[in-house]
């Protein structure tokens, strides 16, 4: 059965550089990209992630996500979502925009991620369970 969980890298400029070179190293294994949006008091605010097939054998699917720690200004485009965008071009993927409710609208993570793969795989965007 195949099990399609999100591992949360950090918020921080670093942790971008991380999945960056996730996407890079393991580009045959790349399924899709995205970023979530979701609006809050300070503006809106992005997440990054990128879905990877399963390795070898193996039933796992992982989403690497940098959650919210980016926040949108309409004047600029933050330099963390164009180096992920641009490592996503360079790997064949184009990132999935999609619109998301805030973390904190739910009361544990874990909550927030299963609401995530509901939409992911209600639009096709990631294979359905097995």
């Amino acid at each position: 059965m195949l099990q399609q969980r999100f591992i949360e890298l950090g918020e921080g400029f670093s942790d971008v550089f991380e999945l960056v070179e996730l996407i890079k190293s393991n580009a045959p294994r790349l399924h899709r990209t995205f970023i979530f949006s979701a609006t809050t008091e300070k503006g809106e605010v992005l997440s990054l992630a990128a879905a990877f097939y399963p390795a070898g054998d193996g039933h796992f699917m992982p989403i690497y996500i940098c959650r919210e720690g980016i926040l949108q200004k309409e004047e600029e485009m933050p330099k963390r979502r164009l180096l992920f965008e641009q490592a996503s071009a360079e790997n064949g993927c184009v990132p999935v925009l999609i619109d998301l409710q805030h973390s904190s609208s739910f009361a544990e993570p874990s909550l927030y991620y299963q609401y995530i793969i509901g939409i992911l795989r209600l639009n096709h965007l990631l294979p359905p369970l097995q």
